[in-house]
């Protein structure tokens, strides 16, 4: 792919209105209700709404500052309990998704977790029906290798996200979609890296290896 910074930049700013746009919304919606509710019960229940959509927001802006942006400056080392409790708190939103986290590291490099992120929201976003989604990183002097894998019925994965990964996606084929994973494999071939996934009848495998990071 050979799409410039500020393209890649939009498609990504893009995904992230879209992606807050049902939090925010509620909020909208909540405090619109609210304003009209006279029963003491009903407007707890707003604040209940209100409360979790806020939260929800909070959770979700935390993740994409580290997983899109630059939170921390660039090229530094990133705490592997911070990017645990982003995906956490993602998975939190969705008691049908259970998350196993498998990685030994207490510092990653902030490359290495930009595609950890970013793999973990490509599997919450595969199991529209639940499941389960594994996280495996080792980082040592040659670099770090990461792996996910989602399981559960009917795994929803665009094919066009597997061709971003792997840096085989048209640039016309360019998406508010793929550009996280055209991001991360943009992040991957600049250190000498690649990514890599497969899909099976339940289960969406994404594997990394980074030997710069």
């Amino acid at each position: 792919m050979t799409t410039s910074p500020v393209d890649l930049a939009s498609l990504l700013c893009s995904r992230l209105c879209h992606d807050m746009l049902s939090p925010v919304g509620a909020l909208s919606n909540g405090l619109e209700l609210l304003a009209d509710e006279t029963d003491p019960e009903m407007r707890q229940r707003c604040f209940e709404l209100l409360e979790q959509s806020a939260r929800i927001s909070t959770d979700k802006l935390k993740f994409f500052r580290l997983a899109y942006g630059a939170a921390g400056g660039f090229g530094d080392m990133v705490p592997v309990s911070e990017a645990r409790a982003l995906i956490e708190a993602l998975v939190a939103n969705n008691a049908r998704i259970a998350l196993s986290w498998q990685v030994g590291a207490d510092m990653m490099p902030k490359a290495a977790v930009k595609v950890l992120l970013n793999f973990a929201h490509i599997g919450i976003e595969a199991l529209p029906r639940g499941g389960t989604v594994d996280l495996v990183a080792e980082s040592g002097p040659g670099g770090t290798e990461i792996a996910m894998r989602a399981a559960g019925p009917r795994i929803a994965f665009d094919a066009d996200i597997g061709r971003a990964l792997e840096g085989t996606l048209p640039d016309d084929a360019l998406s508010s979609r793929t550009a996280p994973a055209a991001m991360i494999q943009q992040l991957a071939a600049g250190i000498g890296g690649q990514l890599q996934s497969m899909l099976g009848e339940q289960t969406l495998v994404l594997g990394a290896t980074l030997p710069g990071a």
